[in-house]
């Protein structure tokens, strides 16, 4: 191995009920099953080419679901490809009445929401470097630019 990774390949959760957390991964945000081992678990990607970046093993009803306080995974983060992406999803979790948060990362903006066993997803947009605010970097320093709500958007454009 060289110094460093090439990058994240894949994160796998453990779940209570594999169905279930397939179809919510599925809908939500477009996912493809790639692999599977019987109904123990199974491998998703979004892209075609990619074996798969999340993996879930079934777990069983009974098994607790993350804690607030624990050490654990925070979120996991999926990168969309456009503003209009992020903004897609935003709306269709206020149609839904899905509860979620706004994350203003400066160079980029997230939308926060749960899957069935309560683990969080983010899904963001992000800036190119060279479209970065002024003062913005990776902890933030500055307010994204793109309005998230479709309303302001539209009266931006008039």
């Amino acid at each position: 191995m060289g110094k460093t990774p090439r990058q994240l390949g894949h994160l796998v959760i453990k779940v209570r009920d594999l169905k279930r957390s397939e179809e919510f991964y599925k809908d939500w945000l477009g996912l493809s099953e790639t692999g599977r081992i019987g109904e123990k678990m199974v491998f998703l990607s979004a892209h075609a080419d990619s074996s798969h970046e999340l993996a879930m093993i079934a777990m069983g009803d009974d098994t607790p679901g993350p804690e607030k306080n624990r050490v654990g995974l925070a979120h996991m983060a999926w990168q969309l490809d456009t503003m209009d992406d992020l903004r897609s999803l935003h709306g269709r979790l206020k149609r839904e009445k899905r509860q979620f948060s706004i994350g203003d990362h400066g160079i980029s903006l997230g939308v926060y929401f749960h899957d069935p066993d309560g683990n969080q997803i983010e899904c963001f947009y992000e800036l190119t470097r060279d479209k970065w605010p002024q003062g913005a970097n990776v902890t933030g320093g500055a307010k994204f630019p793109l309005p998230l709500e479709e309303e302001a958007l539209a009266a931006s454009d008039a």
